[in-house]
Formats: structure tokens, sequence, C-alpha cells
């Protein structure tokens, strides 16, 4: 039986979170990014969006408020509630389910955009939520991923300096303690990080289920509202593999996006 419920910490947390200025703002820039990613072609259409993990809902209202058809998961019954008074209140008609992402209650092929924002470190059988999100989209359709990054020292999951590169058993003994008598050590989530990925990893467990992987920096640079600085900085990227590399690693966070390939 899952456990639906959460502390108040958390949940007051990012109740205020889903309303800041700036959370919202991070939202669209990044709906916009992968609307370049996808192409106007497509957007234009109207697109189907599930977002698993929508907490209080402003990823999922991000995407409702330019008539995209918007669904949202997640396991946190007193954030869910919270996304679905402010949906109402708001007028957008999103479909907000209360489950888990290793299954999904959405048939095969039914999403052309599936976001998935910092969850995946939380879930043990990760490889299977990657299956189920890459079932439910279509060919072209657009998986985002946000998670942890084990190569970055510095991270928000737990309140310990360096936590990214404790060494397993360690991490398996602070996970025990933010479960059970210190959830104040994991920010008060009922259920801590437990996975810690790298954009590489991601990527290869991606080209496994049939997905080309980019990541944030040429997703980024398909945009065309960026200035030339901008511009000048995503080049640098591209052309010199050890400068993108050190970028990767002083992200605090991982980030993929996947694009499915048509079957063969």
């Amino acid at each position: 039986m899952l456990d639906h419920s959460s502390h108040d910490e958390f949940t007051e947390y990012y109740a205020r979170q889903n309303t800041r200025d700036d959370f919202i703002r991070n939202f669209r820039t990044l709906r916009d990014t992968l609307l370049a990613v996808i192409g106007p072609e497509r957007a234009k259409q109207g697109l189907d969006v599930i977002d698993i993990g929508c907490n209080a809902g402003a990823s999922s209202f991000v995407w409702a408020e330019i008539g995209h058809r918007v669904a949202g998961l997640d396991i946190n019954e007193p954030l869910l509630t919270i996304a679905r008074e402010r949906a109402a209140a708001a007028g957008y008609r999103i479909d907000f389910r209360l489950g888990s992402a290793t299954e999904l209650p959405w048939p095969d092929g039914s999403c052309d955009v599936c976001m998935v924002p910092e969850l995946l470190e939380h879930v043990v059988d990760w490889q299977r939520c990657l299956d189920e999100f890459c079932r439910v989209l279509r060919p072209g359709g657009v998986l985002y991923i946000s998670t942890t990054n084990w190569l970055c020292p510095i991270q928000a999951e737990f309140r310990l300096p360096l936590y990214s590169w404790y060494p397993p058993p360690l991490k398996r003994h602070f996970e025990r303690l933010a479960a059970t008598t210190r959830p104040d050590l994991a920010n008060y989530a009922k259920f801590p990080a437990v996975n810690w990925f790298s954009y590489f990893g991601l990527r290869a467990a991606l080209a496994r289920r049939g997905l080309r992987a980019i990541d944030r920096f040429e997703a980024t640079s398909m945009r065309q509202d960026l200035d030339a600085t901008k511009r000048l900085a995503l080049a640098v990227l591209r052309i010199l593999p050890p400068v993108r590399l050190l970028a990767h690693i002083v992200s605090r966070g991982t980030r993929v996006i996947g694009i499915k390939l048509p079957a063969a």
C-alpha cells in the first residue's frame, strides 16, 4: 500500500514554492524550450501533456495557460488537493490523478510531452518508471527529466555537505534516518532521494528504450529568442567537449530531454 500522506512542513513548503514568480517563470522557460524541441508545426496543433510528479500544479498550469491539454499525477495527496483547487480557481481543466510513476494510468502513445521534474531520484524502481514514461509517449514526442547529479558535490536533496559524493553504504544510512527519525535531513520528503544519476547514464538508459537524448544545452540552442551572448556561450559548449563536460559537472541537477524515435 502506497503512502499518500505528507509531512506538513513539506506540503507547506511546496505550496508556497508553486506560487513564487521565479518558480513559475522557470517552468515557463522550460515549457518554451520543450516547444522548440518538439517543433512549431506540431505544437500549434495543441499538445497532450502529462506532468508526472506534478506537485501543487505550477508545472501543469504553464501548459494549460496557453491552451494545451494537460494531465498530472502525484503520489502526494495533500499537494494534489491544492493543485486541483488552484486549477479550478484559475479555470484550467486539468486531469489530476493520485498514483505512482511505476504504473501510469494512461494508454500507450497517449502524450506528446511527458514532464518528469525532480521525481526519478525518489523511486526505487526507476527503470520501471522509464519504461512507463516511454510507453505513454508518441513517436516524435518529448520526455523531460530533471533529477539528481552525482557528478556535482552541491545538491539540495539532503542537508548534508557533499552528499552526492558519499559512498553508497553511507547514503543508505542517511536514507534510513530521513525515512524514520530524522525527516528534516531530507527536507521532510516522505520518499527521500535514493538514486543518483548523470546525464550520460540517463542518455544510455533512454537509448535502450528507443529515445534519442539531448542535454539542456542542445535543447536551449533550439530556441529562437536567445540573445547573442547566450548563443555564443552555447556555441562554445557545442564545439568544446571538455567545457561541456565541466558544465555537466558543476550543474546541481541532471536534465535530459528524450525524443522518441519512430518504431523500426
